[in-house]
């Protein structure tokens, strides 16, 4: 199956930033949207947003280090539109600092959400694309596991251990699901808000203020894997602004 229309697709973290981007985008192209996310409130305006359009979107709201959350995500697409032929786990949280700084709290969720959310993802899709015999995965890395800064350690390894994940996945796949991953650098997204050290908070949002891509440039980029035909395999994009070392 060629194309984006008529596909249906679930995204995590859909309420707000690159989530919020790639599904108003998918629905503008004649996809079936399934969104799910922590903020309800947030969920229903990018539904109402989408329908508004004319497009077709449903939610449920889902915390992605549940496992249940993410089984129930996949379940109300197939539920209702019969299928599932791509799963975007997009959701992710950066609250990052000196590893010397043993915020471990920090460490926690960002293994909660960054690492456990996109295999209880995997665990949730897995069976229905082997039952439909084919599906897609598209997991949200990151250049900060591409070139490793201070302060980076524990997040880059969050989304390192996703690019590991990813290429698995693939050479497991035998043509039977597809497995992409977008590695996105400075977007203009509320990404900052996870971060507990305010100094550093503050630098994150004056370097997304003064170079971050609009999220729709990582929604292309899904939208352009998606798109290919089902024995197309695009395996990993990198989309950072040109400013970004």
């Amino acid at each position: 199956m060629t194309g984006i229309t008529g596909k249906v697709v679930a995204v995590t973290g859909a309420s707000s930033g690159i989530g919020r981007a790639a599904s108003l985008l998918l629905a503008s192209r004649g996809a079936k949207v399934v969104l799910g996310a922590r903020r309800a409130d947030e969920l229903e305006r990018v539904v109402s947003d989408i329908r508004h359009a004319g497009g077709d979107a449903i939610s449920i709201q889902a915390d992605v280090s549940r496992r249940q959350d993410m089984v129930a995500l996949c379940a109300k697409a197939t539920d209702h539109f019969g299928k599932l032929d791509v799963l975007i786990s997009n959701a992710g949280i950066g609250p990052i600092s000196k590893v010397e700084d043993l915020r471990v709290e920090d460490w926690d969720a960002m293994i909660d959400i960054n690492i456990r959310g996109v295999l209880y993802g995997v665990a949730a899709a897995m069976p229905i694309f082997l039952r439909q015999g084919k599906g897609h995965f598209i997991n949200t890395v990151s250049t900060a596991g591409i070139t490793i800064l201070p302060t980076m350690a524990i997040y880059a390894a969050s989304k390192n251990f996703v690019r590991t994940l990813n290429e698995g996945l693939r050479v497991e796949s035998d043509g039977r699901y597809r497995v992409t991953g977008i590695s996105p650098g400075f977007v203009g997204t509320n990404f900052g808000d996870s971060m507990t050290d305010t100094d550093l908070k503050a630098q994150i949002a004056k370097r997304m203020g003064d170079m971050g891509l609009d999220p729709d440039a990582i929604a292309r980029a899904m939208i352009f894997a998606i798109d290919q035909p089902d024995d197309v395999d695009v395996g990993d994009i990198v989309v950072r602004p040109t400013r970004q070392g």
